[in-house]
């Protein structure tokens, strides 16, 4: 059942965005008490596959947590499918903005994972919104590798032969909606020519990019597109021993490294930031 939306620190609910009902998770204080970091997971994540970071980094900074489930994921409504290849584009640009109106955004980042960093990417690049003050992207994809694409082709195999179906059933209320939903799409032809890499062009704040440097799905040339593209300023933290879910793979790195640049953000929107 659908509520009017709550923030209740360590609570959980669902928010309706345009008929659609999506699941939330919230930590610490309310947007408007502290700055707010809104949380986008990857292609087959959800708010509850977070685990324990979220809370933790409430706790660590002070600053409010927000993780949701896009639609498709966990326990949030289903999505149509096949998805459009342009699907996180219409995410960051449909969904993300109207998300943040409905929760009282006032000030904060977004920390996306994944195709959930591309989806924070593609927002701040594309949407004005001066409530966003800063980007975290974990294993961002701005543009299609071959060896991320034969990952995924092995995670197809895993999903109908190795039990991935069975695991993914415990996190998602219909497993094959969120799979089709990713890995079809990925997988289909037409992708391979995918390229959001433009947006970098138009970021206006500060950014943390996070890579492992095993990750399977995306070489560095990701985070070096950043480097490359990007106007305003860039970290880069680059995990050794660390595949595709920092946050999971070295928790204590990430919230480190992760802490340190709210901290430093905070401190610069204390100062006034100066003109773009």
């Amino acid at each position: 059942m659908l509520q009017t939306f709550e923030w209740t620190p360590g609570g959980a609910g669902r928010i309706e965005i345009d008929g659609c009902g999506l699941e939330y998770r919230c930590h610490g204080p309310r947007p408007g008490e502290a700055p707010t970091v809104v949380m986008l997971h990857e292609g087959l994540g959800s708010a509850l596959l977070w685990r324990d970071f979220p809370a933790r980094l409430a706790a660590a900074t002070g600053w409010g947590v927000l993780a949701y489930s896009r639609a498709g994921h966990g326990q949030s409504d289903l999505v149509d499918l096949p998805r459009p290849i342009d699907f996180m584009t219409r995410e960051a640009e449909q969904v993300v903005p109207r998300l943040l109106d409905a929760i009282g955004f006032q000030s904060g980042v977004l920390l996306g994972h994944s195709d959930g960093a591309t989806i924070a990417a593609i927002y701040a690049g594309s949407i004005e919104d001066f409530r966003v003050r800063g980007l975290i992207l974990m294993a961002p994809h701005f543009f299609t590798e071959e060896m991320g694409l034969t990952e995924i082709a092995r995670a197809r195999d895993a999903y109908a032969n190795d039990g991935l179906r069975d695991r993914m059933a415990k996190h998602h209320s219909d497993p094959d909606n969120t799979f089709r939903g990713w890995c079809d799409t990925w997988l289909d032809p037409e992708f391979k020519n995918w390229n959001v890499a433009e947006v970098i062009d138009y970021l206006r704040v500060p950014v943390l990019a996070i890579q492992g440097r095993e990750d399977q799905y995306g070489t560095l040339a990701q985070i070096e597109e950043i480097e490359n593209r990007s106007y305003a300023p860039v970290d880069v933290a680059i995990l050794e021993n660390c595949r595709h879910a920092p946050h999971l793979d070295q928790p204590e790195r990430v919230l480190e490294v992760v802490t340190d640049y709210l901290e430093r953000l905070r401190r610069i929107e204390s100062e006034g930031f100066p003109e773009a």
